[in-house]
């Protein structure tokens, strides 16, 4: 009887805190639509110009930094139970790096100009690659959870260093150009880049899908293979769908730090690691996050617009600090 009254009220947490997130994401999705320039307020009679600018550069704009902010933290907080790993995100070990660094191989080495659809499947295979050598190398070598996020955090100076090279080697103004795109923005959006939402909300479906097995599988493989629980088979599942994201997200918006660390751990610590709720609520509170970022990075300096990324690393850096004082 008390463990049915605390999980309710465990529920009830749950469902207020849903409610106080959508309604955060609500206002932050208004004023991303009304913040530039020229502030336009949806919903009201406009001219045919703030129409345009609305229909054309803002919505997609903020559809982007919705999907992107979902995106990155429904992959993060699948990497923590997946690598075991509270301090595991897309961007800290490394996978990010590895999307964006097949991105920059495929617009050096393919013989025509890459279109929205090539450069998200380097993405994807770029993320995959390394998610499938960090997840080996932890389980070959039973690698301790520090050990895990070193390899990640090495992987991600390599491919780095690597984008870094290329860039520096290259006369294309529009590889120069492409370099402010990798610190993170969602700038420039257009509709036809925003179909690669057919891969994301599915992703992201599937994901919350699987939240059940998530929680067996925090028991560990023995018991979750007692349980009846494919642990390989879902590992695979979990890796592809994260790789997916997190590929999509890259090619979407370039590489974009800590929203995955910072979302889901949080959740954890305030509300508990129930995935049914965890995963779901770190989407919209990514999407919210994201969403706020952009818009601080476009208002925040006069005439001029910060990428997206500064913003949330300047946030996640010192949490991600502390986060690692805490736990030694």
């Amino acid at each position: 009887m008390q463990l049915h009254a605390l999980s309710q009220r465990q529920h009830d947490r749950w469902l207020k805190f849903s409610g106080l997130l959508l309604a955060i994401l609500a206002v932050a999705i208004l004023f991303s639509l009304a913040a530039g320039e020229l502030w336009i307020w949806p919903f009201t009679n406009n001219s045919p110009l703030e129409t345009q600018i609305l229909t054309e550069l803002r919505i997609p704009r903020t559809i982007g930094a919705v999907l992107v902010g979902a995106s990155l933290a429904v992959a993060g907080a699948t990497l923590q139970v997946l690598l075991e790993n509270p301090l595991a995100e897309p961007g800290v070990i490394g996978i990010s790096g590895g999307a964006s660094l097949a991105l920059v191989a495929m617009i050096f080495l393919s013989p025509v100009v890459p279109s929205s659809w090539m450069m998200s499947l380097a993405a994807m295979a770029g993320a995959l690659l390394f998610t499938f050598i960090l997840v080996s190398m932890a389980r070959k070598h039973q690698l301790s959870t520090s050990r895990i996020l070193l390899v990640g955090v090495a992987l991600g100076i390599l491919s780095g260093a690597v984008v870094t090279w290329a860039f520096y080697f290259s006369d294309d103004l529009n590889l120069r150009q492409l370099l402010y795109w990798l610190m993170g923005s969602v700038s420039g959006l257009q509709w036809s880049q925003l179909m690669l939402a057919i891969f994301i909300v599915p992703a992201i479906a599937l994901l919350c899908l699987r939240s059940k097995s998530l929680d067996i599988m925090m028991l560990g493989d023995v018991q979750a293979r007692q349980l009846g629980v494919d642990t390989a088979g879902l590992r695979w599942q979990l890796i592809l769908l994260v790789s997916l994201l997190v590929g999509t997200s890259v090619a979407l918006a370039g590489v974009i730090g800590f929203i995955g660390l910072i979302v889901p751990h949080y959740l954890r610590m305030w509300l508990g690691s129930e995935n049914r709720y965890l995963l779901p609520l770190s989407g919209v509170a990514g999407a919210a996050l994201l969403t706020v970022s952009d818009l601080v990075a476009r208002v925040i300096l006069p005439e001029a617009e910060l990428p997206v990324g500064v913003v949330t690393t300047t946030i996640g850096a010192p949490l991600f600090i502390w986060m690692l004082v805490r736990r030694a």
